[in-house]
């Protein structure tokens, strides 16, 4: 993106703007607008220059009442990407200007959030990114990274145990997929078929269509968990789910446990020591990422696939 109205030397001034893609106020639609620079680093922040920042469907929810994260209109939308370090607030260690960091932040505590030129973070919030990985996959990675991470840790499976994936091959589900073939879990995934092999060739045993209305009828049942990444899933995902086995949902929509099984729905947390593990992993070529760039110029483009769900299995970031 854009580099900041004023230099890394000085702190914001009363009038300052920066471009933004993002809301006027409560409920209004996503455009490119002026929004004010954010404040000073406070103790334990740090003040990022973005260089790419992910959209999600989440951020549809950033606006209105769904989630809130401390949205102060007119603001930028977006609660992940990466930057460069501008300024460091007292009691932060670790930390230097010029750092490139990546992360996933809510609350927002600048009010505004990663569709911008400049963001206000918390510092415990960030990871250094790693030498050798892009700005792109950078900004792509903390909520589907951390999404995916997290889910796996409530599922709790072990080695030869079986997961079903609804949306495998979503950013999130992709990532997640990865993941579990790495643990060697056996991924069932649903998905269209066109991305079928595509999702064989990162570790999914199965990949079955989710245009076919009767999916489930078509999946041998006796799953030791089920990650629900597409809505409108979870309860056919909940029938194939053995006795005493553990659903969770990203939609969510977790339906009543039955059976003895655990059906839970999980919210992202930032979290640093992951998101640096997540970031290795894509270094070292063992998480793979389907991403789009696009300039901040088109974020209402952006947000509107997004929302619509035509990214075609790609993750969108602005730069």
């Amino acid at each position: 993106m854009a580099a900041g109205l004023y230099p890394p030397s000085a702190g914001p001034s009363e009038g300052i703007t920066m471009k933004a893609s993002g809301v006027s106020g409560p409920d209004a639609d996503v455009v490119l607008l002026e929004v004010p620079e954010p404040p000073a680093p406070g103790a334990g922040q740090l003040l990022l220059e973005v260089e790419a920042a992910g959209v999600g469907p989440w951020d549809q929810l950033l606006n209105g009442a769904g989630w809130d994260v401390g949205l102060r209109p007119p603001a930028a939308l977006g609660v992940e990407g990466v930057g460069r370090v501008v300024a460091v607030g007292p009691d932060v260690e670790g930390f230097a200007v010029g750092d490139r960091v990546l992360a996933h932040e809510a609350p927002l505590p600048g009010g505004s959030g990663f569709w911008a030129e400049r963001v206000l973070i918390t510092a415990a919030s960030a990871a250094i990114c790693p030498a050798g990985l892009d700005p792109v996959q950078a900004g792509a990675l903390p909520v589907a990274g951390l999404t995916a991470y997290q889910s796996l840790e409530a599922l709790g499976l072990s080695r030869g145990q079986r997961l079903l994936i609804t949306n495998g091959g979503g950013a999130t589900g992709v990532l997640a997929l990865q993941i579990a073939a790495a643990r060697g879990i056996e991924v069932t995934v649903t998905a269209s078929a066109s991305a079928a092999e595509r999702l064989r060739g990162l570790g999914a045993l199965e990949v079955v269509d989710y245009h076919d209305s009767d999916w489930a009828g078509r999946v041998r049942g006796g799953f030791d968990g089920a990650l629900i990444a597409a809505g409108g899933t979870a309860q056919a995902a909940l029938s194939l789910v053995g006795d005493g086995g553990r659903l969770v949902s990203l939609t969510s929509d977790a339906p009543a446990g039955e059976r003895g099984i655990t059906s839970t729905d999980l919210y992202v947390r930032p979290d640093a020591a992951q998101l640096t593990h997540l970031a290795e992993a894509v270094v070292e070529g063992k998480l793979k990422q389907n991403v789009e760039a696009l300039p901040l110029s088109a974020g209402s483009t952006a947000f509107a696939r997004v929302s619509a769900g035509q990214a075609g299995g790609k993750k969108i970031v602005l730069t």
